[in-house]
């Protein structure tokens, strides 16, 4: 039997476990960690239960797919359909309810916002016809094969590049509102690959038809349950989970894989898939190896920093999804990006899966997951840093939802970027791998497979074709891919 080695249990490890092992190979997975998932993990404290790491379920068919690659091995794995994708707040009192029905987000926006609705329909127009115009090569193929450009995908891409924004900023694009606030919401999607949407390129405009297009959902039992029923799911067709084992090197001979060697032992396989990120997969796993430094060297996506607060009290102004926006949104990436620290009003994301299962916290009580986009850690303060962010979440609290919630706060856990970085290897603590502030970023990041060293694969955020769940999960489709065609 073909015998497969995947270091790492997150997302984009799991997926391509399971994946390699429907088609016959006898797998094992190595983690550092006692836990599978990576960044979807999750905690309980005094009574309230907090999804740690990403919070929006996008593209579930994503998952449901792996689940039914063993139609006869189900697991406990269901979602509901949210019809609100998101709160958004302003300081001057104006609140939008962001409608999954795109027809409903369209009049409510015109509305709210004092906006020509043909504006925002053709936005939104524009937007799904940049996600099925790319989606199939720049999220579905290898961009470092020869054969993904002579596709039909890409000739159509090529074709409509102007179209596509891709020498505007994202930023630039959204310009096309006549209210900043409108311009600003939109602008937000840049968060969703860690990026700047004031130097990501206009093409970035297709993210709202995933979210606002494709649905937005709940997975019952909170994101935990999307990593644990793929862990599950493993465990039951026969996939060797070994926990609390770390890779130490990874092993090749003759410019081929020979297998890895971890804290306690030595193991030999046909492939060698990592789901590490790229950055230590090269310095920690493979140092005698002549390291690709123009990539590894590119800018990182930002981090989070996040409170976890058991609040004494329910809002019903707040839904699962909630922002309270920055009066100044690109003094705050000027500050993430290029001075390496938090503006001092920063954009606060809240949110709050109790409101989906109440049984996350106590009875009139809810679980707030609240957090502001920050900087990798490039040595800072983060103490001092912390403290000073406190202070201004929940001031801008205080504005948005006229409260101030710091008497309600019953209990608290803090990640953040050098915590990010410890539990999940990521560098700098990135949450996207490399940051897509420029045209060719998606060009630059590494291949799902290594030139260097034969039936060597990668797999993962910091890889091709980026970060967030959905990305990490067609990522492991197309390392297969790769897999099945070069082994067979």
């Amino acid at each position: 039997m073909k015998t497969a080695i995947v270091i790492g249990a997150g997302i984009g490890g799991l997926a391509t476990a399971l994946r390699l092992r429907k088609q016959g190979y006898q797998v094992q997975v190595f983690e550092k960690n006692g836990y599978a998932g990576g960044k979807i993990h999750a905690i309980e404290q005094s009574g309230y239960r907090f999804d740690l790491g990403p919070s929006l379920f996008t593209l579930p068919q994503l998952v449901t797919d792996l689940i039914e690659l063993f139609p006869n091995r189900k697991v406990p794995f269901s979602f509901t359909t949210k019809k609100t994708a998101c709160h958004y707040f302003w300081e001057d009192g104006t609140v939008f309810k962001a409608s999954t029905n795109t027809s409903e987000f369209i009049h409510t926006a015109a509305e709210t916002f004092s906006e020509d609705a043909h504006t925002i329909q053709s936005y939104m127009d524009n937007s799904e016809k940049k996600y099925k115009l790319t989606k199939g090569l720049f999220l579905e193929k290898s961009l470092h094969k020869v054969e993904t450009y002579l596709s039909r995908d890409t000739i159509k891409a090529l074709i409509n590049a102007p179209f596509l924004g891709v020498s505007n900023t994202l930023d630039e694009e959204n310009q096309v509102f006549q209210n900043p606030k409108l311009t600003q919401l939109f602008n937000r999607y840049a968060t969703y690959n860690g990026s700047s949407p004031y130097q990501t390129p206009g093409i970035m405009s297709m993210i709202p038809h995933l979210e606002l297009g494709l649905g937005t959902y709940y997975p019952h039992g909170g994101m935990h349950r999307i990593s644990q029923s793929l862990y599950e799911l493993g465990k039951e067709v026969g996939i060797e989970f070994r926990f609390n084992e770390s890779v130490t090197q990874i092993n090749h001979r003759n410019k081929k894989i020979t297998g890895i060697t971890t804290e306690s032992s030595s193991y030999e396989a046909d492939l060698v898939v990592s789901n590490m990120d790229i950055y230590p997969t090269y310095r920690k796993l493979l140092p005698d190896l002549k390291a690709p430094e123009k990539t590894l060297n590119q800018e990182r996506s930002s981090s989070a920093l996040i409170f976890y607060w058991g609040i004494d009290r329910e809002f019903p102004e707040l839904d699962l999804h909630n922002i309270l926006f920055s009066e100044d949104y690109k003094s705050e990436f000027e500050h993430i990006f290029k001075q390496k620290n938090l503006s001092s009003d920063p954009t606060v994301y809240i949110n709050i899966t109790s409101k989906e299962s109440p049984e996350d916290a106590p009875t009139g009580h809810e679980n707030w997951f609240v957090m502001v986009n920050a900087p990798g850690d490039y040595g800072q303060n983060w103490d001092e840093i912390i403290q000073e962010a406190k202070k201004n979440i929940l001031q801008k609290i205080k504005k948005c939802l006229q409260v101030d919630i710091s008497s309600y706060i019953k209990t608290e856990y803090i990640l953040t970027p050098q915590g990010i970085e410890k539990n999940t290897s990521s560098y700098r603590g990135a949450l996207y791998g490399a940051a897509s502030n420029n045209k060719f970023a998606a060009f630059l990041r590494h291949p799902n497979f290594n030139s260097k060293i034969k039936n060597l694969y990668h797999v993962g955020g910091s890889v091709h074709p980026g970060g967030g769940i959905p990305l990490c999960l067609l990522s492991a489709q197309i390392t297969t891919d790769l897999i099945l065609k070069e082994m067979s």
